[in-house]
């Protein structure tokens, strides 16, 4: 299995808000792509008014991770509502092999 890692960062008092609209665009589309094997939306206060927002999905193989993302597998993908949230963003996710 490979697991995908997205990491950014919103503003403390957005994060609950942000969190549903993750439920309802990423985490939703990533859950309903064949070959995903699960996926987890994690956060963690950082105590100076930001939290830190990690994806957290795994997938069978590297080839249903680009029915999702598209070809370049490691550009991470956005929603329309995601630049009203995020103060930080990884433009690029992480790849892990699972063994």
């Amino acid at each position: 299995a490979v697991v995908r890692m997205w990491t950014g960062v919103v503003r403390t008092e957005d994060r609950d808000a942000y969190a549903e609209y993750v439920e309802r665009t990423g985490m939703a589309e990533y859950r309903s792509t064949p070959g995903n094997l699960g996926a987890w939306l994690l956060t963690r206060d950082l105590g100076d008014g930001r939290t830190e927002i990690t994806t957290l999905s795994r997938w069978e193989n590297f080839a249903v991770i680009a029915a999702f993302a598209g070809d370049d597998i490691e550009q991470a993908v956005f929603y329309p509502e995601d630049d009203e949230f995020l103060v930080e963003r990884d433009e690029r996710v992480r790849h892990y092999r699972q063994s």
